[in-house]
């Protein structure tokens, strides 16, 4: 096998050429044979997914396309999946049988929850039947939803629902019934979507067999632009790799741009490392994540690092002092475009939510450009913060820089929808009467995830996916824009 190759370095626009890479199989250089009984045994180098997983199956380590037996610290499951995942489990281990920890099963409704839908409504209330029967001490219930304040317990979406309420922790294995679980690798730990049949053993045993991935390693340095959102990163990154370019690769983000950002950032990057085929992305934890956790859990964690010899498959730099506000244009996230090539096209509506891009610092950045603006929206611009926090923080936390105001009261004044019930709400479309989804065939620009056809209701719908700079520019141009016009 012959040693990976080197990458080319990164162009002026940080982009490197993609047709010059040449990746081949890796392994460590040959070293002289040395009797066993003189040395023991050689400990591998490895990188940040390695360790968890060799931590977490007794292993002292592991190498890509091992199949391994990971022990779990985590699972979370929602409305969608949720009951089809308890399915399964009373099916193959017994109506009697109990989940393997109560206490590391995490239930969080999320997706179509605001609807008349009555087989939707049924979900919920799957979840609440299972949630008592096996004593599930985490499950963030929903009876009133006529009024989600009434709901101390509920959330919102399940992925920065997690985050907040201090389920994610460095080190750690979390699966969950959603692509987008991968979110938690900011965390420093590996978090990873399964589906309803490895969600049900897992409520039985704990563990699950997966095979390690490999990594690829792409570091981010440079100031960032003050126009420039970790939003504008990834989708640098899914343009350049393609949306199958990480297929069952481990993500590795590092770089003085990725240590800068605090943790509502970097869970944009990893949230969609999915969106790349990736199976998990992972941010080396440091300070902001430790009091990110900190003030959130008493409960202890062991960060892990990669060594410095640590073998990847594939390295890529970019200065990120030098890239510009993308979009990802219909229909797919690889479909990677200047904010600015696209001003000629016209849109009908902007949307500011999910859990890339409905998190408070998602909230505080486009009120901020409100603000600077001081310009009234051209097109329907809806807001669907994350969860019951976050929407608690758009009422109630000054915009810095802006006399003082909360970022309700710019959205106000600008002239956008009010915010409505934390939700995944339209990012996936939904029963026909979910909040902004596009019943008709429109354009959209989007701080989600995902633009394919019909993702957020009609399937003629375009979807520009940006950050919430972009998306707020975008609203006030009443076209795809460049956020730095009004900056």
């Amino acid at each position: 096998m012959s040693l990976q190759a080197t990458m080319n370095a990164p162009c002026a626009t940080g982009r490197v050429a993609r047709r010059s890479v040449k990746v081949s199989a890796i392994s460590a250089p040959p070293t002289p044979a040395r009797a066993p009984s003189a040395t023991g045994s050689v400990k591998r180098a490895m990188t940040m997914t390695e360790k968890i997983l060799a931590n977490h199956s007794d292993n002292a380590a592991v190498k890509p396309g091992d199949n391994i037996w990971t022990k779990v610290d985590k699972l979370m499951t929602h409305d969608v999946c949720g009951p089809g995942t308890f399915g399964i489990f009373q099916k193959e281990f017994g109506p009697n049988a109990k989940v393997w920890d109560n206490e590391r099963v995490v239930i969080i409704p999320d997706h179509y929850i605001f609807t008349s839908d009555a087989r939707a409504n049924r979900n919920v209330d799957i979840l609440r039947e299972v949630a008592g029967k096996y004593n599930i001490k985490y499950f963030y219930d929903i009876t009133d939803r006529s009024n989600f304040k009434a709901n101390p317990d509920y959330k919102g979406v399940c992925h920065v629902a997690l985050a907040q309420e201090g389920h994610c922790k460095p080190g750690e294995v979390l699966f969950g019934t959603d692509s987008h679980t991968c979110n938690a690798g900011a965390f420093g730990q590996f978090a990873t979507g399964v589906g309803n049949t490895d969600a049900g053993f897992i409520l039985g045993t704990g563990k699950l067999l997966i095979k390690v991935p490999p990594t690829m390693r792409f570091v981010m340095d440079g100031e960032m632009p003050e126009y420039l959102q970790a939003k504008d990163l990834i989708l640098q990154i899914i343009g350049e790799i393609s949306v199958a370019g990480a297929t069952y690769k481990a993500m590795e983000f590092s770089g003085s741009a990725i240590e800068g950002m605090n943790m509502d950032e970097r869970m944009t990057i990893c949230n969609m490392v999915v969106e790349a085929g990736g199976k998990n992305g992972v941010i080396a934890p440091d300070q902001t994540t430790f009091d990110y956790v900190k003030a959130r859990t008493q409960e202890a964690f062991e960060p892990v690092y990669s060594d410095g010899a640590a073998n990847y498959i594939a390295d890529y730099k970019w200065d990120v002092s030098k890239l510009e506000p993308l979009v990802a244009a219909p229909h797919s996230p690889d479909n990677r475009k200047k904010a600015r090539e696209c001003s000629d096209v016209k849109i009908d509506r902007v949307y500011i939510g999910s859990c890339t891009g409905g998190k408070t610092e998602d909230f505080l950045t486009a009120a901020k450009l409100f603000h600077r603006a001081k310009r009234q929206v051209k097109v329907p611009t809806y807001l669907v913060p994350a969860t019951q926090k976050v929407w608690a923080d758009v009422y109630t936390l000054p915009v810095p820089g802006c006399d003082g105001k909360t970022a309700a009261e710019i959205f106000e004044e600008a002239g956008c929808i009010t915010p409505a019930a934390p939700s995944c709400a339209a990012c996936l479309g939904g029963p026909r009467d979910t909040f902004a989804r596009m019943n008709e065939p429109e354009v959209c620009v989007s701080t989600t995830n995902r633009n394919f056809p019909g993702r957020m209701g009609h399937k003629e719908g375009q979807i520009y996916l940006a950050s919430p700079y972009t998306a707020a520019a975008s609203a006030l141009k009443g076209f795809v824009c460049d956020p730095r016009e009004y900056m």
